[in-house]
């Protein structure tokens, strides 16, 4: 992720002609420019998207030069990120539709918890052909009145755009539970299910499907079970943590993960029992205790009182689980966890 200036030229493309970032030649790549205020809550489900190539957190639509997290906000810029993505797998009305699920555009002094011009939402336009469906989108947003409010977020011209400081980079995987408690804290998650309700529930549904594997949804969100002796994790006797593979949320460690002889993953206790739920199970004519992620929903899997020494066996599927080994804690944000197999 580096500092990029766009550098223009002029096509003719549906009977129109306007400019065009040079890597929009050939129709490789595209770059799409938003503000919604904090910047690290665009980029997750902006890459989460396919057919996105990067997401850069940085500031634009100032007029100072190389501006830093320090003095951004004084020389006029806007937290923002800039996109680079394939016209062939994902249209830029498809990033206006996402764009508008995660912002407050009725807000001109900020958003959410973050209040200051320089969180104020924002559409930066590339290209005319851009800024014809910004407008187009935002007229159909407001026409469907859901808000009961003026939309302000404008839309305009872009301009340099400089990449934030490195740290700020895919800040919710280098750190997941700070961006979590942050996000959670912001009041954003919460101003949006109110806002959308249904339909930003069926557009989870559209980006989870997106996102996981085929066997991944129907485990984690269909209750669905993998094959035994036939899944990632099942044999897997490497040192580290699993967390959730929608969130990342730590579930269970090595540490506490033994051979059942059952063909799936399977731990004594959860890293931290707050962290799941646990529920009456009556389908297929048994009587067990499902295991679900509290924070996401996941369908984990079951616990049973079957595990060694009097302990419980908390039956996962691997396909709800991501393995984070544990020379790679650090690196993934997960540090704090280190401590745990120092004691080991």
């Amino acid at each position: 992720m580096r500092h990029i200036v766009p550098f223009l030229s002029v096509i003719w493309a549906g009977g129109m002609l306007f400019t065009a970032p040079a890597d929009a030649q050939g129709g490789q790549q595209r770059r799409a420019t938003f503000a919604g205020g904090c910047f690290w809550c665009l980029e997750k489900p902006f890459q989460e998207l396919p057919g996105v190539i990067s997401v850069t957190s940085g500031y634009t639509g100032g007029e100072s030069l190389d501006p830093n997290y320090q003095n951004y906000a004084s020389g006029g810029h806007l937290e923002a990120v800039e996109i680079l993505y394939d016209p062939r797998q994902v249209s830029y009305g498809e990033l206006l539709d996402l764009f508008w699920r995660q912002i407050d555009p009725t807000d001109g002094g900020g958003q959410f918890v973050d209040r200051g011009l320089q969180y104020a939402s924002a559409i930066f336009y590339h290209d005319e052909e851009q800024r014809l469906a910004a407008e187009a989108s935002r007229s159909k947003l407001a026409e469907r009145g859901i808000y009961g409010k003026t939309i302000v977020t404008p839309i305009l011209p872009a301009t340099t755009f400089y990449a934030a400081e490195e740290y700020h980079q895919d800040y919710y995987l280098k750190n997941p539970l700070r961006y979590r408690y942050y996000r959670q804290g912001s009041g954003r998650d919460r101003y949006l299910d109110q806002v959308w309700g249904k339909e930003r529930k069926a557009w989870s549904v559209v980006e989870l499907k997106r996102k996981l594997a085929p066997l991944q949804y129907q485990v984690t969100q269909e209750e669905g079970t993998e094959p035994p002796f036939r899944n990632e994790y099942w044999d897997n006797h490497s040192p580290g943590l699993y967390v959730d593979v929608i969130t990342g949320e730590p579930l269970f460690t090595s540490l506490d993960k033994f051979d059942s002889g059952c063909g799936w993953p399977s731990f004594i206790k959860p890293v931290d029992g707050r962290r799941v739920a646990e529920y009456p199970d009556l389908s297929h004519g048994m009587v067990r205790t499902e295991v679900r992620a509290k924070v996401s929903g996941a369908h984990l899997g079951h616990v049973f009182d079957d595990g060694p020494n009097g302990m419980p066996r908390y039956c996962i599927n691997s396909a709800a689980l991501r393995f984070i080994p544990l020379e790679r804690l650090e690196e993934e944000g997960y540090g704090a966890y280190k401590a745990l197999f120092d004691k080991d």
